[in-house]
């Protein structure tokens, strides 16, 4: 009887068994460049002080700064930092639950001269 001497599997047939590619297994993603690490502070700074600019309104302040970007590209920077937009969401102008409404008590009425309705704002 003859026994094996070395038990262990394959590179390839590891991959097989997980399913994965061996050119995923061989591959060692890349780091940013010194560039993007600079524009990923940058727009994270400038997000602090104007966290209301959108993809257009960073893209243009990169350019006034003297950077050469285009959108997509602040676009994906401002993803990888996990940064979007304040801005007012949907249905901003509906009242609250159980909000009491208050009635017009104008309504019907012709204003026919001068100083014949007042208006008072009460904060």
């Amino acid at each position: 009887m003859i026994e094996p001497t070395d038990r262990r599997v394959s590179l390839v047939r590891q991959c097989e068994l997980l399913g994965l590619a061996r050119s995923s297994y061989y591959y060692a993603p890349a780091g940013e460049s010194a560039e993007n690490l600079e524009l990923l502070q940058w727009l994270d700074e400038q997000y602090t002080r104007t966290p209301y600019f959108g993809v257009r309104r960073m893209t243009a302040v990169l350019r006034e700064a003297g950077y050469t970007i285009n959108p997509k590209r602040v676009r994906r920077l401002l993803r990888l930092l996990g940064l979007e937009t304040l801005f007012p969401g949907p249905r901003t102008s509906q009242a609250a639950p159980g909000h009491r409404i208050y009635p017009y008590l104008l309504r019907g009425l012709n204003i026919e001269r001068v100083n014949h309705v007042w208006s008072s704002e009460i904060v």
